[in-house]
């Protein structure tokens, strides 16, 4: 068949990949015209998380394995490290790698993929002919297609019309984060390391091990906290993060060297969108939907790639086994992701909306549902035999359902006064304080 995958993220790299090697001719569309050959990193157009934290998770490493072994190795080839934490199974490998590291290492092997092309281009529309996709209009240009695959991203609206409406909307947050590497002689974070988080009065604040002695420490607020956004300023950021414990360490640039400036991240949603219309019927038979382009969650968790990929992995199978049929493939891939997708989608709405009333001062709803990530913290810290449901749910290799069973006993953990431990750390105010002190002496 004849395909179009819009969108050279990793979500439409490994599209375009693994459909070539299914027997498509593929031509995966971006307007970014790519790294080049130089080296150091690469200037992604219109990709607002490129630079900021990655971390991929153990699933990531799994599909590759499973489905095209050679992007694995070529992620590793170019310094992604696997990161096994100590106590964790095999098949818990996790990587510490930049985004930029991870999509040129994938991009790479899709340039010299046969039956696959990358062009440059702006794609304007779809077009259909007799109730199906037929192509798509590239900078004026038509190319023909079978299929066409949106893998565009978060701000892509390509065929938005022929789609049901979205859930969702915001997820409350907004973060800065800025890149460090350490300096000659300066010991990085541990090559096993997983990221580490801690929730303050009024901000969140994670440290993000990476590739090549790099690393990233972000600061999470709720996107309506104007105060602290001045964090963004370069000065700002700096007394913020000397007042952290957990990031004191990590920024002191006589031991780390900043490599980016203070990077905003902003417009953060949870949302989902199937692959039919408001009527239940395939929008567009041969058109689909992935990654986010479909699904988004707040990107602070790092699960987008993971899902995006697992998405992928099934809609290739569905297309394979209904052949010429692409309105029974939409509707089946609508009704997989129903099952395998949503259930991510409504698990971090709710996890977003109880943490940023607990960024505001309250309490956790002992009486209401309770949020994953209390039930994570909970076997993390008083109760390690439901470690065998939080481990596969935190490495998305089990869905947010696993850890239903083990609500009951986190209401009782928190009934009994237990609560997430509180790290030592600056409340919000404080920080403001840190903050004001500095611009004051400039």
């Amino acid at each position: 068949m004849r395909t179009v995958v819009v969108g050279a993220g990793p979500i439409g790299l490994y599209s375009g990949i693994v459909l070539a090697r299914a027997g498509h001719d593929v031509t995966i569309v971006d307007r970014d015209a790519g790294p080049g050959t130089a080296a150091g990193a690469w200037e992604r157009k219109g990709v607002m998380q490129f630079m900021h934290p990655h971390y991929f998770r153990a699933f990531v490493g799994m599909v590759f394995k499973e489905t095209a072994p050679d992007l694995w190795d070529a992620v590793v080839a170019a310094g992604g490290i696997p990161a096994l934490p100590d106590g964790m199974p095999e098949f818990l490998v996790n990587l510490q790698c930049r985004r930029w590291v991870f999509e040129r290492a994938i991009r790479n092997v899709a340039a010299v993929e046969p039956r696959l092309r990358l062009r440059r281009g702006h794609v304007e529309r779809v077009e259909q002919h007799r109730g199906r996709v037929s192509g798509v209009v590239v900078d004026g240009h038509t190319v023909d297609a079978d299929l066409v695959i949106d893998a565009s991203g978060r701000n892509g609206k390509l065929a938005d019309e022929l789609r049901a409406p979205a859930e969702g909307g915001s997820c409350g947050f907004a973060y800065v984060s800025r890149m460090y590497k350490a300096r000659p002689g300066v010991e990085p974070l541990p090559t096993n390391a997983l990221p580490r988080g801690e929730l303050h009065e009024g901000y969140q604040i994670i440290l993000f091990p990476q590739d090549a002695g790099t690393l990233s420490a972000l600061i999470i607020r709720r996107a309506d906290d104007h105060e602290l956004a001045v964090t963004r300023h370069v000065a700002a950021y700096e007394a913020a993060v000397a007042t952290m414990p957990l990031l004191r360490e990590w920024t002191d640039q006589e031991r780390f060297a900043p490599i980016t400036d203070v990077l905003v991240g902003g417009h953060l949603t949870n949302t989902y969108r199937g692959q039919l219309d408001e009527n239940g019927v395939a929008a567009l038979p041969g058109m689909y939907w992935v990654g986010d382009s479909m699904c988004t969650t707040n990107p602070a968790a790092g699960r987008g790639i993971s899902l995006g990929l697992r998405q992928v992995a099934a809609l290739v199978s569905m297309i394979a086994e209904d052949g010429a049929d692409p309105a029974s493939t939409s509707l089946r891939f609508h009704a997989w992701c129903e099952e395998n997708i949503e259930p991510w989608f409504h698990d971090h709405v709710y996890w977003d909306a109880t943490l940023l009333r607990r960024l505001a001062g309250e309490d956790i709803d002992v009486e209401a549902r309770i949020p994953s990530d209390v039930i994570c913290a909970a076997a993390t810290d008083v109760e390690p035999s439901m470690m065998a449901a939080a481990g596969p749910y935190m490495a998305m290799m089990a869905p947010p359902s696993v850890l239903t069973p083990f609500e009951e006993r986190t209401r009782e953990l928190l009934r009994s006064g237990w609560r997430p431990p509180k790290p030592a750390g600056p409340s919000r105010d404080e920080v403001l304080d840190a903050m004001q002190a500095v611009s004051a002496a400039r």
